[in-house]
């Protein structure tokens, strides 16, 4: 009697210690919960990375990650409990240990190994320190989150107020040169490399407006008569009909701006494996093919299979950042090329949204980088791959959304990602710092420590006042003041892109981030300390000494077409991130781009560090910023188009019979493009322009007439027919003195071909020259 009492002692210590885990890590006290809702305390800790533990609740919610000992207490604790209770019932428990067993019973009962024995010691520790962890509220807990609130408010606000004082005062100077060159009867604007495309585009957009403002007038008088665009001298799109046009209000509205350009944009809320609800969106024609229902998407037929192509957007962005330049926009060009366009954006974003989570509960804002790799993409993937019915697709990513990719595929986090994914085409990759990282402010930010860093930007969303201003300020002022200060903080300007859409690119930035997540990337500890996404600074500077190892024995080339590199030191792939799961790889790199180091990830996957990374293509812009990758105005010549045929020379053979082939996909990968044979601009002549400045093609006086004559495209499932009764007129662009002069020095370093072709290494031996 007295060993059954004994053990049944032990049984309800161990329940009695497993439900005051399970208490402090649910989502709210017992007793809390709400009319309707089931008990909210945790019952397992689901690994989904050897570093991030999801908790299951007992009404089968889900909330954010916690410290990893945390976790494996929870997880020890729980399955102890069900031996003990294999055998019997657990006695002398209160109704509220009895729910919490109960969620016990109702989950899986096999573990399998203990968590120490099943997950691997993770590499990547000092890169991703433990998050702090919060409990269910209590009255301390809200002091503490009020405390928070209070102090960061009126912190972070002074911070802002100093960030736009140094923005005014860096600015002087250029006010001055401005006011001295007007003075002297001289336009500044004259300088920027593209300004008579600039003057063109303005005055094609205002045509449009106009005739859009025409043609709404005849439809309130009852005439039915259609919009011809900009009068007869414009060709009106028989395939793309805008059904929305006009001044432009700035709004921030995905579906408002491809309607402009007669695309359209449903938007699907998807559900995280911790528990956020984030927005994809999907473009699509709305001529062929309507909105998504419960059956599934509705398209004429298979012929018009499109290949899916997901897009990320970069750091404080949303994907409208892809969404910004009217048919420029390297989504709505992809749209319109062919390819099954889906726009992925983080959590919280403009609309912070969780299952169980309320916005002031620090719990939801407990997450970085690394949970935007391995949880909402993966939700994203999935997604789209759900939806679209193919195996794979073709992934854009954009800055961070190359560097939570980057993450994402590493060894330890979610390398299996990589199986569903044809191509990875990184813009501007954020893998590496660049030089702003040693800037005063920057350097003046590695100095908080963490505890400070909390009180001076709280534990929630990181400067929500930024949001709040997107909300109060007029669009024009909120975006022209967004644009110099992150502009003087990034180091970058707008000297390529087209300034009269440049309210509009401003008006998706910033959305809500947490203050975790921006501490991962300028605080003392990770990114900004070790100056890498998966890699310690000591670890850099060996690959340092080693690069300058290899320079002095002159056996490296950033030009080596030996994709296996038999001539590097094999012993350094055994250091290397990522394993055989990763997809194929390709780079655009800005080369006038301080805020991240693309060069230096070039030379990691060039020198025999990723042995197992097969990069398909690669180039380095030269003259291009950060953002330029999107944004200029030559984007597309230099960026878009390559990306394009990128995506498609990856495609798995058997899956790309059943597609569309994109528009400039057409002919092998040995023969030159035809660069009229592309998507036509609906209010603008602009794309070909940019390609005789691009291509050095001939090119003729600006007082020739744009084509009149409708163009539709007519696609078939194995090529691409492009029928026009419009002849093609090229119009020349002034620029800058020596803005392109890199073209020549490149053409007398490489074979003039190798410019004119997208390099696919691994796919087609060709040569692959970086610029």
């Amino acid at each position: 009697m007295q060993a059954n009492g004994h053990a049944d002692h032990s049984k309800d210590h161990r329940a009695t210690k497993y439900a005051r885990q399970a208490e402090q890590l649910g989502r709210v006290q017992p007793g809390d919960e709400e009319d309707g809702e089931g008990p909210s305390q945790a019952v397992k800790a689901k690994f989904i990375t050897p570093l991030d533990p999801i908790l299951v609740t007992a009404d089968g919610g889900r909330l954010p990650p916690i410290p990893v000992d945390e976790a494996k207490r929870l997880n020890e604790l729980r399955k102890e409990v069900h031996k003990s209770s294999s055998s019997g019932s657990l006695h002398s428990l209160t109704n509220g240990l009895k729910a919490v067993y109960r969620g016990v019973r109702g989950g899986s009962n096999h573990d399998g190994t203990s968590l120490a024995d099943s997950l691997p010691p993770s590499r990547t520790n000092p890169l991703f320190p433990p998050l702090p962890i919060y409990g269910p509220p209590t009255l301390l807990r809200e002091i503490q989150c009020f405390f928070f609130r209070i102090t960061s408010a009126v912190l972070s606000l002074a911070f802002l107020l100093t960030i736009f004082a140094g923005t005014v005062i860096c600015q002087i100077p250029r006010l001055m040169r401005d006011t001295r060159s007007r003075a002297m009867l001289q336009n500044p604007r004259k300088l920027r490399p593209f300004y008579d495309e600039e003057k063109k585009r303005a005055s094609e957009r205002k045509a449009a407006e106009k005739a859009w403002k025409a043609q709404q007038k005849n439809q309130k008088k009852g005439s039915h008569t259609p919009l011809v665009e900009k009068g007869a001298s414009v060709p009106q799109d028989g395939e793309y009909v805008p059904t929305e046009g006009g001044p432009d209000p700035l709004c921030v509205d995905i579906a408002y701006y491809a309607r402009r350009v007669g695309l359209d944009v449903e938007i699907f809320d998807v559900q995280t494996e911790d528990g956020f609800i984030i927005e994809l969106w999907h473009v699509f024609n709305p001529r062929e093919q309507s909105r998504t229902s419960s059956s599934g998407r509705k398209n004429r037929g298979p012929e018009l299979s499109e290949y899916p192509v997901l897009m990320i957007h970069g750091l404080l962005q949303s994907s409208g950042a892809f969404c910004c330049n009217d048919d420029d926009s390297l989504a709505f060009y992809l749209a319109k090329s062919g390819y099954d366009v889906w726009l992925g954006n983080n959590r919280c974003g403009f609309e912070p949204k969780h299952t169980k989570l309320e916005y002031t509960d620090p719990r939801m804002w407990a997450w970085n980088i690394r949970h935007m790799g391995v949880l909402d993409l993966p939700a994203l993937v999935n997604r789209v791959l759900v939806e679209t019915g193919f195996p794979k697709l073709a992934l854009i990513a954009h800055s961070q959304g190359t560097t939570q990719t980057f993450v994402a595929l590493a060894k330890e986090q979610r390398p299996e990602l990589g199986e569903k994914i044809s191509v990875f085409c990184a813009l501007a990759p954020a893998a590496y710092a660049g030089p702003l990282i040693g800037k005063i402010y920057f350097r003046v930010m590695r100095t908080i420590t963490p505890a400070m860093f909390r009180i001076i930007f709280g534990i929630h969303a990181f400067i929500p006042f930024m949001m709040f201003a997107h909300k109060i300020f007029p669009a024009r002022p909120y975006s022209l003041l967004g644009y110099y200060v992150f502009s003087h903080l990034f180091n970058w300007s707008d000297t390529r892109w087209d300034r009269g859409l440049r309210d509009r690119m401003f008006q998706w930035a910033p959305v809500y981030v947490s203050a975790e997540s921006m501490r991962w990337w300028l605080g003392r500890e990770c990114f900004a300390k070790q100056r890498c996404i998966l890699a310690t600074r000591e670890e850099g500077r060996q690959e340092d000494k080693e690069d300058e190892e290899d320079d002095e024995r002159n056996v490296s080339s950033f030009h080596c077409q030996s994709p296996v590199h038999l001539h590097h030191d094999t012993t350094r792939g055994k250091f290397a991130w990522y394993n055989d799961q990763f997809p194929p790889l390709a780079l655009w790199v800005a080369g006038a781009d301080d805020l991240v180091d693309g060069r230096r990830l070039l030379r990691r996957f060039d020198r025999g560090r990723e042995p197992h990374v097969r990069v398909v293509h690669k180039k380095i812009i030269e003259g291009y910023e950060h953002l330029d990758v999107i944004w200029a105005m030559d984007s597309i010549e230099k960026c878009g188009k390559e990306v394009r045929e990128v995506i498609w020379r990856t495609v798995d053979p058997e899956t790309a019979l059943q597609c569309r082939v994109p528009v400039g996909c057409a002919k092998p990968l040995e023969e030159d493009p035809d660069i009229t044979e592309d998507v036509p601009m609906l209010h603008s002549g602009g794309r070909l322009r940019m390609a005789s400045i691009s291509e050095g093609l001939p090119t003729v006086s600006s007082s020739s007439q744009e084509p009149s004559s409708s163009r539709r495209r007519t696609r078939t499932r194995r090529g691409t027919n492009l029928e026009t009764t419009a002849e093609t007129h090229l119009d020349s662009t002034a620029e800058t003195e020596g803005e392109h002069d890199h073209m020549v020095e490149e053409k007398e370093q490489f074979h003039p071909a190798h410019l004119e072709e997208p390099g696919f290494t691994d796919i087609a031996e060709k040569s692959n020259p970086l610029g």
